[in-house]
Order: C-alpha cells, then sequence, then structure tokens
C-alpha cells in the first residue's frame, strides 16, 4: 500500500504530529507545521510511545493533506446530521458512482463509507467524489 502510494506521489512525514494547517488569504492549503517525534522508553505493554523533540517544529510545503482518524464513524458526526444515511453497518451511505450522501451535494469516502480498507481506496473515492464535484460546478 506505502508503495503504491508513493508512485502517486505522497509524501509520508513520519514520527511528526501536525499542530497546524496553514492557508493563505483564500484559505488554501500551503503548509502544514509538524512537531518532530522520536519513540520515549517503552511503557508498561512494552509499546514505545511517540514524544516530542523540543524545540524541533517545521513547515512543511504542501496542498494536499490527508488526516486518517480512525475505522469507525465519528458519532458526534452521525449524531449531528440525523439525515446521512448509514448502512447496516454503521457506515455513511453513498451513491457508488459519485461518493454523494444522502444529503445532496454532500460526498463521503474512505474507512467512513467501507469500513477499514486500504488509503488507496480511499483516495480513488476522493478523485471520484472530486471529479462529480467539479462536473457539478462546471458543468
Amino acid at each position: 500500500e506505502i508503495e503504491h502510494a508513493e508512485e502517486e506521489g505522497v509524501q509520508f512525514a513520519m514520527l511528526a504530529a501536525p499542530l497546524r494547517f496553514n492557508g493563505d488569504a483564500e484559505m488554501r492549503l500551503q503548509s502544514v507545521t509538524l512537531q518532530k517525534m522520536e519513540l520515549g522508553e517503552p511503557d508498561a505493554s512494552g509499546r514505545r510511545r511517540p514524544v516530542p523533540v523540543e524545540g524541533e517544529v517545521y513547515d512543511l510545503p504542501t496542498d494536499l493533506a490527508i488526516v486518517a482518524l480512525g475505522t469507525r464513524s465519528n458519532p458526534i458526526l452521525l449524531d449531528a446530521t440525523p439525515d446521512l444515511e448509514q448502512n447496516k453497518w454503521g457506515y455513511i451511505q453513498t451513491n457508488e458512482e459519485t461518493g454523494e450522501t444522502s444529503i445532496p451535494n454532500v460526498f463521503a469516502g474512505g474507512d467512513i463509507v467501507t469500513g477499514a480498507a486500504t488509503v488507496i481506496l480511499a483516495m480513488g473515492a476522493g478523485r471520484k467524489a472530486g471529479q462529480e464535484i467539479v462536473k457539478r460546478l462546471i458543468g
């Protein structure tokens, strides 16, 4: 999966925690401010958790950021949008051709639609939805 993403031009920032997304006057993403992290001492389970490296903050120029928040639907999102139809597993129902949800002009893709899957499939869903949005905006 990582190799396929890299072939598509995806760059990964490992051991880096996003602090803020920086935009221009038109609110277009220009960069992400990242905190460099390192693996700390093992905890009781033996896992080494990331800890910040003091003074190591930097900006990464970019025009796209994909934030992975998990593989489950956020209950706050679903509670706040009761018109957003879900399937029997609790994932958001979309039009398979366009990615449009039950709310007109609202699109979804990735794990919130399919359940746990690859980032490549999520990117494909995003591309499909993006093409539909462009089609609607400019014909």
